[in-house]
């Protein structure tokens, strides 16, 4: 079997539980952090986790969520005029996290995504229903509200300090496979990782505890019985943990729950407009650094946050906020965790020196909804069209730099249909001229040379 990504859901309802330290909960207090000892003796290595389990347990529950889908009929009997498409009842199962004692709940947005029902059992057995707050799919972190909650719920504090060092302890709490509340152990394997295949804005924390599917959104907790990340996805051949497994760091959990509990529909991440590439061995070499480093800039958007606080194509950027940075998707993740307007100290190599510059960070410039314009006549009759801008690059999962026009629909029977023209289409040329705005299009007539770009890929077509 290939090896892949593995999102953690389990299609089987679980069992739950929560935290006793709920002291000043609601305000989000970190427990004191420990000494990290290496044990030295036997009697040490027979030191047990109970008392850690014992805290942080409670406050990790069940969740499972009922969909409608819709089910798409035998092509056959669709031919003879029979068999319409129907819908079926889908149940799904995952883990959660209690972190506030009124009922605030995090899960994976995974776990949650289109469903019409969710019930979030706790260890207690006793059932709440519960409300979706905010989902955001880019960092997989979804935010619950319990309903019909009468008294404190036991919680785990967030600790979003990033304190956490490779070879840390920790555990693992969720459901497994619909089997009940387990407890697993491991350490930190590795910090920062990016280049998972999970999110281009993800920046992972990697643990050998054993996490399997029904682990979704369940806990990953220090010694100090606080929340460090979410479980979110493992690195598997078969399906099962085979030792590799993904959680959503809590400095990222802590931004979703913040926007949630703001009032914000959806998480606003801002970004810095700068784009750059890895520093390879051969770059390194050729820019006088002892190792590897950084991202080189290779573009800066104009008057974007970046530009204003002086960042230049050619510079290495090695830190933000004291962080290492070593490619796109650390310093998305970086930038994503702070709030709009919030200052960022980016730290570049420039000139054969060391500075820090201070940025500050803003949304994406643009309209993200791209609702766009229909055209009427001509080759693009009845798509739907909208000038490509980072806020709604950025919300189809692209590139922010890029330009272009945007076909974001197409009418059934249109001539753009007939001509095999798709939503997440990206016009780039008419007639061998690049294309920024959406009237060159709309005077269009006659045969004409399109060059679209789709899935990464850049098709040139005649349109009459």
């Amino acid at each position: 079997m290939k090896t892949s990504m593995i999102a953690l859901m389990a299609a089987v309802t679980l069992a739950a539980c929560g935290n006793a330290n709920t002291s000043n909960a609601q305000d989000g207090v970190f427990a004191e952090p420990t000494e990290r000892r290496t044990p030295t003796d036997v009697s040490s290595m027979k030191q047990s986790f109970a008392p850690v389990v014992r805290e942080a347990a409670p406050a990790v529950v069940n969740i499972s969520a009922r969909s409608i889908q819709r089910v798409q009929a035998d092509p056959f009997f669709q031919f003879f005029g029979g068999g319409m498409p129907r819908e079926r009842v889908a149940e799904s199962a995952g883990s959660g996290v209690i972190v506030r004692s009124d009922g605030i709940v995090v899960t994976n947005n995974h776990v949650i995504a289109g469903a019409t029902q969710i019930r979030v059992v706790l260890n207690d057995r006793r059932e709440f229903p519960a409300e979706i707050v905010l989902a955001d799919e880019r960092s997989d972190i979804a935010v619950l509200r319990l309903t019909g909650v009468t008294e404190q719920l036991p919680v785990l504090a967030i600790d979003d300090r990033e304190e956490q060092a490779v070879g840390d302890l920790v555990l693992a709490i969720g459901n497994p496979f619909g089997v009940g509340q387990t407890v697993t152990n491991g350490i930190i394997s590795a910090l920062n990782r990016t280049e998972t295949g999970i999110s281009d804005s993800g920046s992972f924390i990697q643990t050998d505890a054993a996490i399997n599917p029904g682990n979704s959104g369940g806990a990953l907790v220090d010694m100090d019985g606080d929340l460090i990340g979410i479980n979110t996805a493992i690195f598997s051949r078969s399906g099962s943990s085979s030792g590799v497994g993904f959680a959503v760091p809590a400095s990222m959990v802590r931004r979703v729950v913040d926007s949630a509990l703001g009032g914000e529909t959806a998480v606003v991440r801002p970004w810095l407009g700068v784009k750059g590439e890895s520093v390879s061995a051969e770059v390194a070499r050729s820019l006088g650094l002892p190792r590897p480093q950084g991202l080189i800039v290779t573009e800066v958007y104009p008057g974007g946050p970046g530009a204003r606080a002086g960042l230049r194509e050619g510079d290495v950027i090695t830190t933000i906020d004291g962080a290492e940075i070593n490619d796109q998707g650390g310093l998305n993740f970086r930038i994503g965790t702070k709030n709009p307007n919030d200052t960022a100290a980016v730290t570049v190599l420039r000139e054969g020196g060391s500075r820090t510059i201070n940025a500050r960070v803003q949304p994406l410039p643009g309209d993200a909804r791209g609702d766009g314009t229909t055209i009427q006549q001509g080759p693009f009759s009845g798509a739907r069209l909208a000038v490509l801008n980072p806020a709604l690059a950025d919300r189809l999962g692209g590139d922010p730099f890029a330009s272009g026009v945007l076909i974001t629909g197409v009418a059934r029977g249109s001539y753009a249909a007939r001509a095999s023209l798709r939503p997440g289409d990206l016009v780039r040329e008419v007639n061998g001229r690049p294309v920024t705005t959406i009237e060159p299009l709309q005077r269009l007539s006659g045969a004409t040379e399109v060059t679209i770009e789709r899935q990464g890929r850049r098709l040139t077509g005649v349109l009459r």
